[in-house]
């Protein structure tokens, strides 16, 4: 064991403790991005911040809290870098992509992506992000009883790994899930995404399996 960030078993807000991270990225400078928190999606409960530490494990900084404006955050549940050093946030509650230079200053908010729950972004900032839980809670014939405004509900919005620009936010592909539209359950396929050097993409589905999407 080299290092240990927070405590074991036990679940709090202070600058020592995470309320169920989710990711971690690091940054060139060996410094140490952590996504807390996965709990509480659609409420008012539970941690919604990044924190931020050295390489050798010392609190830096924090920054956001519960909400839908920018730097606020409902279910933080995958981080990225590209090139420049920003850091890309899956905001997937408020279906959404945050992006913020290292200091947890805002830069942008995508929704062109669907509801994040996996971020990859190559050397090229070719980003794919993966959504696996959108739903309209209007079609969504398997949960009719969910309300439209609850958990996943992203209206219009098809389940799928996205494929675009990490500049400038287009997007040129889609990989759609497996599961057709109308969605009969809540969550199918890729929940994590990653892809290799030629540009063949990974999606580690939430029912256990992977699967390689082949460039064509």
């Amino acid at each position: 064991m080299l290092l240990t960030l927070g405590k074991k078993g036990i679940a709090g807000a202070g600058l020592d403790e995470f309320d169920a991270p989710t990711d971690v990225a690091i940054a060139p400078n060996g410094d140490i991005f952590v996504g807390d928190g996965h709990s509480g999606g659609g409420t008012a409960t539970g941690n919604a911040r990044i924190v931020k530490f050295a390489k050798d494990g010392k609190f830096l900084k924090t920054w956001g809290r519960k909400g839908m404006g920018p730097g606020e955050f409902d279910v933080i549940h995958t981080l990225a870098f590209d090139s420049r050093g920003r850091l890309f946030v899956g905001d997937r509650q408020n279906n959404r992509i945050q992006i913020f230079d290292q200091n947890g200053n805002f830069i942008a908010q995508w929704f062109q992506f669907g509801r994040p729950s996996g971020i990859y972004i190559d050397r090229n900032d070719v980003i794919y992000v993966a959504d696996f839980e959108s739903r309209d809670g209007r079609t969504n014939t398997g949960q009719l009883t969910l309300p439209q405004t609850g958990y996943a509900f992203n209206q219009g919005a098809q389940r799928g790994i996205r494929i675009g620009s990490a500049v400038e936010g287009s997007v040129h592909s889609f990989i759609p899930d497996a599961c057709p539209y109308p969605y009969p359950a809540i969550s199918s396929m890729a929940e994590g995404v990653t892809a290799d050097t030629e540009g063949n993409v990974y999606g580690a589905d939430f029912l256990g399996d992977v699967r390689k999407f082949v460039k064509k």
